[in-house]
């Protein structure tokens, strides 16, 4: 089976927008950002969205977002923090192309976070690590777990090797 498509999924701050960037760069694919897509449609912020109408309202963006990419090929796509959490999405992720979890300690997704309400489910610590906890579970589902304590350009080498680039 030939990969020609690769989803990036981990908690926030794992890197998946950056390492999805680089590795579309040395495959020549295209790269699509699910929450950068959301905000394109919305015409405004993650943020936003979550404070003025709720993270149901954006899960469901989240969901006809990806729904949108699936026959989309040659293409890397980075995903939100919650949206493997979701079955139905995790379904959709896990059949329609290869999926990659970047994975980074608690500790360190913390240094990486900024608190500058950017991310609206990282504004409370105690919250953040029990969230961290609840979607590792189903993160654990992906193909394949990549380390992303790494330099970026190492998760791309090992993203390679792992779809036989």
């Amino acid at each position: 089976m030939k990969i020609d498509k690769l989803y990036l999924v981990g908690f926030m701050g794992a890197g998946k927008t950056t390492v999805a960037s680089a590795l579309g760069r040395r495959l020549r694919w295209r790269t699509e950002d699910v929450d950068a897509r959301i905000e394109a449609r919305e015409r405004r912020s993650v943020s936003d969205i979550f404070l003025r109408d709720g993270e149901g309202y954006f899960r469901q963006a989240e969901r006809e977002i990806l729904r949108d990419l699936v026959p989309e090929r040659n293409v890397i796509v980075a995903t939100g923090g919650g949206t493997f959490v979701d079955p139905d999405n995790r379904a959709l992720m896990l059949h329609d192309g290869a999926v990659a979890w970047l994975d980074l300690p608690l500790s360190r997704v913390i240094d990486r976070i900024h608190p500058d309400g950017r991310r609206p489910l990282a504004s409370d610590p105690l919250q953040m690590e029990q969230l961290y906890l609840l979607r590792q579970a189903a993160y654990q589902d992906a193909h394949v777990r990549i380390d992303a304590t790494v330099p970026v350009d190492d998760v791309v080498e090992r993203l390679l090797e792992w779809i036989g680039y």
